[in-house]
Order: C-alpha cells, then structure tokens, then sequence
C-alpha cells in the first residue's frame, strides 16, 4: 500500500486543558526532532491529531522512530484519496485485498471534519460497508462492538484519509513539557531506567556521569555514554556532563571513617550534581535509587544525604524491585550495556560494612575534616559536557583504539 500520511494520536494530551496547545507544539517539535534524517517529511500538530505527511518516505522507517516519541498514544498509517465516494471505495477495496487473507470481522469508523462533504458519518459507514461486503461476501462480515479490523475514514477539507491499522506509540507526556532534569548517570541497570521513566512524564534530562580515573576505565566511560545514546532515541539528544571525582574520592578514603565513606561519597556527589543542576537551569535532580535495595538506599541514608541540598531529588524507581527494574531495561534494551563488567566510580573504595543508618551529626563533622569547596570547585572545572545523539556507538569507537594501543 503507498501510504500517503501518518496520523497520530495523542492520549494524555488530550486532558491538558488550557495547555494544551503547549504541549502539542513541543510533541511536534519533538516528531520533527525524531524525523530530521527523512528531509521530505513534513509534520503538523494540530489540536485533535498530527499528521506526518510522508512524501514518499519510507513509511516503515517513519513508523519506528515514531514509536520512540513519548506524547503518542497511537498512530496509523494513512492513504489520502479525492473527496469521493468511488475513489474512497477504490482505495478501501485495495486495503482490504492487501490484508486480509481470511475470514474477520470488520466495521467502518467514518469522521467528517468537512461538514460541506455531501455525504455524512452515517451514510458513508454504511454505503462503504455495503459496498466492501459485496465485493469479498466470503472474507468479511460486520461486528460493530469488538472487529477484528476497523477502517477508519477521515473526511477532511484537503482529502478523505483511510487507515486500518492501529499501532502503540510510547505514551507518556512529550520530552520538555515538565522542565528540566538533571539524571545521576552511573553505568549499573537501574539509573537508565529511572532517566528512562523521567523522561516519559516529560522531562528534558542532561546526564551527569562521575568518573575516576585511573581507577574506573575509560571502557566505563564509553559505557555510559552508550547507554545515553539508547536513551537518546526517546528527545533525539541528550547532553552527557561527565564529571572527575577521583581527588574527592581519594580524598575522602584518606580522611573519612571507612563506615561512613559511602555516605559521604554521596553527598558530595549530590552537591555537585545540585551546583551543575542550579547552573544549567534545571528543576531537580533524578537518580536510580530503589528503597532498600543496597546500603545507601535506606530512608535514613536517603536523608542524610539529601541534607546538602533543597532541590527536589527525585526517584522514578524508588518502589520497584530488582526483577521489575530489569524488565523496563529490557525492554529499552538497556539492560545488556549495563551489566557489561566495566566499574563505575560508585564501586570504587566500596567499604565492607558501610553505614546503612548513618548519624547526620557525625556525618557533618566528619566533613569537617574536609576542602569541600576547594574539592567541589576544581570537580566542577573539569567537566566536560558531550551532545549525544541516537545510534552512536561508542564501545566499538573505545575498543578500536585499545587495538591500535595494543
């Protein structure tokens, strides 16, 4: 079938009331986004439905980046036809010879945006069912209430449309649309997956990344920026802030109790993830922490730590288990980068035994004993900040010039 458009849905956009249109432009700016590699494709978000006009695009390739888009309930692909009953018939004919093979149930679903179309819902449902039931008496018969296909007519002022195939989008609330978010990016299963479903309720995420050389690899490095390639697909681009923290963390291990080492390790992580958060104009900080699920995951932790800041530290996966963390990274093909044995800087100095209900009064003067602004200053000016595009490989990059190392 030469499909000539994609009509898109838009679910949970449509309770956005006096918003609304706001969050439809930035879902069209985002399709747009999504498809700049397909030069003919021309995109426009209207207040019931956008429409990808393909303009003999690949309608496949079209189809797969659009299900990455969050804002969509559901597309079609769609044929567009003169504004006729017998060029709308033609057009069904031919949709229903292509595919279906075997006896089903089907109705017709007609909307008539142009009321000057002599023809209305009512009478073209059942002119052009009567029509389709004649033309193949032995594969079709009608069902109103649960079909096994339903062909939708959509009359408009620039055609009639016609689609019979209904595909799942992403969901969720279209990247941007809840601000700003600064995700702690570490190279383990869970940080994806929370950036994953932050980014779903609409927010726009840099990804901070702590690395040590020479005790993490420049292998966990390039981890971590393939796994915000796979994110990337969901906004077309993300921004990579890689951060050095090897001088805290050698730092820390000198002067710091070694039961409290963990702790205080997070706090300063915390700090400079709310001075880049505050500097970059972000709304608050995500990280992947699950309740419980390791040591510096307690609530009494949880509020030590979060004692360096009063920006918001959200926690997209706090209530999940390890088995229903897993299979969202599964699902977002994540899970097989992150249990690729490259150390990040948060196993690194791992105490045995560390706190699992620190004191916030010792932990404060503990951190006496520290430079913190000193620290915190000379972490911060040595950022580096990477735009990260969809489909960039970076392992295979890093292992290419350990070859030519070797």
């Amino acid at each position: 079938m030469d499909y000539t458009e994609i009509m898109v849905r838009y679910g949970e956009l449509s309770t956005k009331g006096h918003n609304k249109k706001n969050f439809i432009d930035r879902l069209g700016a985002n399709v747009r986004k999504a498809l700049h590699h397909f030069d003919q494709v021309k995109v426009h978000a209207q207040r019931d439905r956008l429409h990808v006009e393909l303009n003999e695009a690949d309608y496949n390739q079209v189809m797969d980046r659009l299900q990455d888009v969050f804002g969509i309930q559901n597309f079609s692909p769609s044929i567009r036809v003169e504004k006729t009953f017998e060029a709308t018939a033609k057009a069904a004919e031919q949709m229903i010879r292509e595919q279906v093979k075997k006896p089903i149930t089907f109705k017709i679903n007609t909307r008539r945006s142009d009321h000057k179309f002599p023809i209305d819902t009512f009478e073209m449902n059942d002119q052009l069912g009567g029509y389709l039931l004649k033309k193949f008496p032995d594969l079709l018969k009608v069902d109103v209430h649960n079909p096994d296909l339903t062909l939708r007519v959509e009359i408009r002022l620039n055609g009639i449309f016609l689609s019979s195939e209904t595909i799942d989008g992403a969901g969720g609330l279209p990247v941007g649309t809840a601000g700003k978010g600064m995700m702690m990016l570490s190279g383990g299963i869970d940080s994806p997956v929370a950036a994953y479903l932050g980014m779903k309720r609409g927010v726009s995420m840099e990804m901070v990344h702590f690395f040590s050389p020479p005790y993490t690899s420049p292998q966990a490095l390039a981890k971590a920026k393939q796994l915000t390639s796979k994110l990337a697909r969901y906004s077309g681009s993300i921004r990579f802030i890689q951060v050095p923290f090897a001088e805290i963390q050698e730092t820390v291990k000198e002067k710091i109790p070694e039961g409290y080492l963990m702790t205080v390790q997070r706090r300063m992580m915390l700090r400079l993830a709310a001075a880049i958060t505050m500097k970059r104009h972000g709304l608050a900080i995500f990280n992947g922490e699950s309740l419980g699920q390791v040591a510096s995951q307690t609530m009494e932790s949880m509020l030590v730590i979060n004692d360096v800041t009063n920006l918001p530290v959200l926690r997209p996966v706090l209530s999940y288990d390890k088995t229903e963390i897993i299979d969202v990274a599964k699902k977002i093909d994540t899970y097989d980068l992150s249990i690729l044995p490259y150390e990040d800087c948060c196993t690194v100095f791992t105490p045995p035994s560390p706190k699992t209900k620190p004191n916030l009064e010792k932990t404060r003067k503990y951190e006496e004993r520290l430079d913190i602004d000193g620290l915190l200053k000379r972490a911060l000016d040595g950022i580096e900040i990477t735009e990260i595009h969809s489909g960039e490989d970076f392992l295979n990059q890093n292992e290419d010039v350990f070859a030519e190392l070797l």
